[in-house]
């Protein structure tokens, strides 16, 4: 068209994962979190998790408040303790071995940086949807030293895409999503990531589209996403990519076989003849 464009300021909020940065801190409660969760996080097996369960429960009961990772840690070393004995019976079928192997995992977690995300207050992902003066806001968040703690990164996006799923109605196919997320430097994402979070990128990214979410990946290649994710979406750009060694011959065949096959053209050829500002 002839429309020249015209630059537009937004409002932008700064959010940060852990405490330092210069956003506002990012926390989610252990409570919230819940036990289904926060075993994919930990890897547990079935019975761990339905111990992890019972735990909750017996918690909650009591009225216990589970706000970060020392306290449950307080709580499953109380029942493991000489003390907690009878407590522990009276969650019935809970052996101490299992509980000792889930104090464990949570101690690793913690080490892993957890013990900065878990806590109060607690983030309202419904925030990533508000507006100031009519227009959307860009909510940008800052992982900083955080980008090398897979755990901790998995951890906080599993449960805001598991609360976000829970807060949404279905909407079907929109004309523009309500909210649209951009993982940059998107193989971080998925580099040492846990077959439970994998799982759950993947269904999120199946299902999220009918509640008005889109979800755009931006990396060097291809290949740096997971088959099954790649396989969920909808529309690729790909930039020029250059074969100046062995190695990056080899990543331009995987690239062209992640396309649809043609015959129009020679894939392989079009992608690294492409100039700048130029996309397949």
């Amino acid at each position: 068209g002839d429309e020249s464009w015209e630059p537009r300021g937004y409002p932008v909020q700064f959010y940060s994962l852990g405490t330092e940065g210069a956003g506002i801190p990012v926390r989610a409660t252990v409570t919230s979190f819940g036990p289904i969760l926060l075993s994919k996080v930990l890897e547990l097996n079935a019975t761990q998790e339905s111990t992890l369960g019972l735990i909750f429960h017996w918690a909650d009961q009591r009225g216990l408040a589970l706000l970060d990772l020392k306290d449950l840690s307080e709580v499953i070393r109380h029942l493991t303790s000489d003390e907690g004995k009878a407590d522990l019976q009276s969650i019935g079928g809970v052996s101490g071995a299992t509980a000792g192997v889930i104090l464990r995992a949570l101690v690793n977690l913690e080490h892993a940086g957890g013990d900065t995300f878990f806590g109060e207050p607690e983030f309202e992902t419904e925030d990533l949807l508000r507006f100031v003066d009519g227009q959307g806001v860009i909510s940008l968040f800052e992982l900083g030293d955080r980008a090398t703690q897979p755990a901790l990164f998995s951890t906080f996006l599993m449960w805001l895409l598991a609360d976000l799923f829970q807060a949404l109605p279905e909407v079907g196919d929109l004309e523009k999503p309500k909210l649209v997320f951009v993982f940059d430097e998107a193989h971080l994402l998925f580099t040492d990531a846990s077959k439970a979070f994998l799982r759950q990128v993947e269904q999120t990214v199946k299902l999220i589209r009918s509640k008005g979410v889109g979800i755009i990946f931006c990396t060097q290649l291809p290949s740096d996403v997971p088959r099954p994710v790649l396989s969920q979406l909808g529309a690729r750009i790909q930039h020029a990519v250059r074969a100046f060694t062995p190695e990056d011959r080899d990543a331009l065949d995987k690239i062209v076989r992640t396309y649809p096959a043609t015959d129009a053209y020679d894939l392989g050829e079009a992608l690294t003849a492409l100039g700048t500002g130029e996309a397949v």
